[in-house]
């Protein structure tokens, strides 16, 4: 069965040309293109949609609002596929419910991919998001992170299919999906201060309790919401990698969630899903 899919963008050129780049794999059908997130919302409610992927800059309605009604009154799957990495998008989407967040300007095999992932049931988020995460554990203003135009996707903690480089060589994202931390953009040269700045909010600025988890679960948390893998983090702690995997199941049983982007997401959000 084919994967149906909606197209919401207010540039025609550009949801024709994502119709016939989808329409030239074999697993999609497209259902719809529309012109703003209304008409997605009022698509998705009268037909069977899988996934939907929404601009985010659209009249009417932009692509973060229609995802936050797509996700509470339809069962679409919303995927912002956007030009923009603006700060002030990106975790409205995840808080919303977005599935993923891609740039447009990925190969059409890296856009198959992702909305064959988010189908499946992952999370497809692009290195722009993980780079926000971090700077709001740094404490920095919005749109002081950095900010690229690339990146692939890492499924089931496998080796990261080829997907576009950054200037400096370095492939950078998560999916959702892998709890051994290889999915996961590293944060090479994050420091103890910052570590510390994470860990150390006070419990009234906590969005979920902290009562649940031991100090040193909530230390591992943060880091991981800092972007830091498996290893960076044992030697952040000086722990080793399987404590430190230990660690992530605990958190992963005790929070119900099912891998690391997640957590990064619950310790920033307080939200599960």
């Amino acid at each position: 069965m084919k994967i149906r899919v909606l197209i919401a963008d207010d540039n025609s050129f550009i949801r024709e040309g994502m119709k016939i780049i989808l329409n030239t794999f074999g697993e999609f059908e497209v259902l719809a293109t529309v012109n703003d997130g209304q008409e997605a919302v009022d698509y998705c409610r009268t037909h069977e949609v899988d996934v939907a992927l929404l601009d985010v800059r659209m009249p009417n309605m932009n692509g973060v609002e229609a995802t936050k009604i797509l996700t509470e009154e339809t069962g679409t799957k919303p995927l912002i596929l956007t030009t923009f990495d603006d700060d002030e998008y990106i975790l409205d989407a995840i808080r919303y419910g977005a599935k993923g967040y891609l740039l447009k300007n990925n190969d059409p095999e890296r856009i198959r991919d992702a909305i064959k992932s988010v189908y499946s049931g992952n999370n497809v988020l692009q290195d722009v998001v993980l780079d926000k995460l971090k700077s709001v554990m740094d404490g920095l203003p919005a749109g002081q992170g950095r900010r690229t135009e690339s990146g692939a996707h890492q499924e089931h903690g496998g080796a990261p299919q080829a997907g576009v480089q950054e200037a400096g060589g370095r492939g950078a994202s998560a999916t959702a999906g892998s709890t051994s931390g290889r999915g996961t953009t590293g944060a090479s040269g994050a420091s103890a201060a910052s570590a510390a700045q994470a860990k150390g909010a006070s419990s009234t600025d906590c969005p979920f309790d902290r009562s649940v988890f031991t100090e040193r679960e909530l230390e591992v948390m943060s880091l991981i919401a800092q972007g830091l893998s498996n290893k960076e983090i044992s030697k952040e702690l000086f722990i080793s990698e399987g404590t430190t995997a230990n660690y992530i199941t605990s958190i992963l049983n005790k929070t119900a969630l099912s891998h690391r982007t997640q957590i990064a997401i619950y310790y920033l959000t307080g939200k599960v899903r």
